[in-house]
């Protein structure tokens, strides 16, 4: 039973509608809406938004991103996998003297991935010519948008680290500095790429005009990346991985994605009956923390390229494994099992539904705010840092070589009940997307929760270190009792940190959607 009560302070409330649309930036809900209302379908919306967003939300994703996707297409579940693989010239040998991957630059960059995933996946769904897909976004390109308030803060945080950067400063910096909140913004080389893509069916950025000035900037400031490494860049359709959680399945995409996190967590928690507790109450917190450490510690130590993995993913959703990791956790201490935790990014994550009973999860990424900080000039196009996903040990399966897909964070997810679609949903940030998955569904299928109260509710966060970061709401109220636990809690983090969500709800004959009030989105529908 879902209960329609709003215990925690919001600035939203969900929409209901036979079509809807949650995103995490109002113009490119807007932009998805109008092509529902145009002939289109989720899938149409879906990517209308995506494209838009690489405008209006350029500190999370751009034209250099990758993308995973999860779609209902009326009849079943599909995956695609639209992440890069690294420059063939890429070898352990080419990093030696670094303790770590570099996070900017170069040699942070493997193939976007997006806009090929944009290609295959309208080309496969859509119900609207690709080009007419790109016409929101390139007016906003090139006539400027009013940038909006939380997307401003994250535009003036991360843009210092990449200033010195020409390219960068010339997209991005205008007059010097990055756009105040309610200041137009423009990029007229942006507006010039997306029409370039809307013309060549995303072919220019792979093997033409777009592909060739990435190359060419990539050898004058030494990086690795060729023609043939764009040229062989393929997306790949994928069948997702689940776990059934009592009368629901989840569903995640498969490595090198971290879904396997979440379904880990959520299988443990699922012996470990935690809705015997409250939801925000300790005991609860301090089994799905738990949980979580357990998940991230086997899927940091294995998780890869799948060709690179010596163990399937779906031999860590075995019953009697889960049970051992499950009798591992100490009911009233606090562990620290090894883990090494990805950093915190800058990721867009939305979904949609149509009449027609079609979903789509969808999440793009240029990983850390504005990705490698490399914006290939005069084109607008600002590159992701997933090289940074690779780790430097020869002995460990995501071990950097040429390529080869990294390890990736990035997780669209969607729960089925009964062989129905029932939500398509998304928690982005880095990792705390398994984290805010976990919370999300177990707030909506545990307690009852409706979409917006799940996204509203207070979050949790497990940090690299293993320490624990509460939002206010729950250190006020249960942070002494898991200090008490052994719990090592972090004092005023920043609020990026608990990341932002959208959720899709099946309602029978229509759709409940729900947009995080920690982003600037917006849910929409009619």
């Amino acid at each position: 039973m879902t209960f329609w009560t709003f215990p925690y302070p919001s600035q939203r409330m969900p929409v209901l509608a036979d079509n809807v649309l949650a995103t995490s930036q109002p113009l490119a809900a807007q932009a998805g809406l109008h092509m529902l209302r145009h002939g289109g379908n989720a899938l149409d919306a879906a990517l209308a938004a995506a494209i838009a967003l690489t405008v209006v939300e350029p500190t999370g994703n751009g034209l250099g991103s990758d993308l995973f996707a999860l779609i209902w297409d009326g009849q079943g579940l599909q995956g695609i996998n639209g992440s890069g693989r690294s420059p063939r010239a890429w070898n352990l040998q080419r990093f030696a003297g670094l303790r770590s991957m570099p996070t900017a630059g170069w040699d942070a960059v493997t193939v976007p991935g997006a806009v090929r995933a944009w290609s295959d996946l309208s080309a496969r769904y859509g119900a609207l010519p690709f080009a007419d897909l790109f016409e929101p976004a390139i007016r906003y390109a090139r006539d400027g948008f009013l940038v909006s308030p939380l997307i401003a803060g994250q535009w003036a945080a991360v843009s210092r680290l990449h200033a010195h950067r020409p390219e960068f400063a010339d997209a991005f910096l205008p007059g010097g500095r990055p756009p105040r909140t309610g200041e137009r913004f423009a990029n007229p080389d942006q507006a010039r790429s997306l029409q370039l893509l809307a013309e060549t069916q995303g072919q220019a950025l792979y093997q033409g005009e777009l592909a060739e000035a990435m190359v060419r900037q990539a050898r004058e400031q030494g990086g690795a990346l060729t023609l043939t490494d764009l040229a062989e860049h393929e997306s790949v359709w994928t069948e997702p991985i689940g776990i059934g959680v009592r009368d629901w399945t989840v569903h995640e995409m498969p490595p090198n994605g971290q879904g396997l996190a979440a379904l880990i967590a959520l299988g443990i928690l699922d012996i470990l009956q935690v809705d015997r507790f409250a939801a925000d109450s300790a005991q609860a917190v301090h089994y799905q923390v738990e949980a979580m450490k357990a998940a991230f510690s086997q899927v940091h130590a294995h998780v890869a390229d799948p060709r690179a993995m010596t163990t399937p993913a779906e031999d860590f959703l075995a019953p009697e494994f889960l049970d051992q990791l499950a009798r591992s956790i100490d009911p009233h201490r606090a562990a620290r099992p090894v883990s090494h935790i990805p950093s915190s990014g800058g990721t867009v994550y939305l979904t949609a539904a149509d009449e027609q009973g079609r979903m789509v999860s969808l999440i793009q990424s240029n990983y850390t705010g504005f990705g490698s900080g490399v914006v290939v000039g005069g084109t607008g196009i600002s590159l992701q840092n997933r090289g940074a996903g690779f780790v430097l040990d020869p002995e460990h399966p995501n071990c950097v070589a040429g390529g080869k897909r990294p390890f990736h964070t990035i997780l669209p997810g969607f729960v089925t009940s009964h062989g129905r679609p029932l939500l398509s949903f998304g928690v982005m940030g880095a990792h705390m997307q398994p984290q805010g998955h976990v919370q999300v569904l177990q707030r909506m299928q545990l307690w009852g929760q409706n979409a917006q109260t799940a996204l509203d509710a207070p979050r949790w966060q497990v940090n690299p270190d293993c320490s624990l970061a509460l939002e206010p709401r729950l250190a006020g109220s249960i942070g002494p009792q898991l200090v008490a636990m052994g719990h090592e809690l972090v004092h005023d983090p920043p609020g990026f940190l608990f990341g932002g969500g959208q959720i899709v709800h099946c309602q029978g004959s229509g759709f409940a959607a729900a947009s995080d009030p920690r982003k600037d989105g917006q849910a929409v529908g009619f």
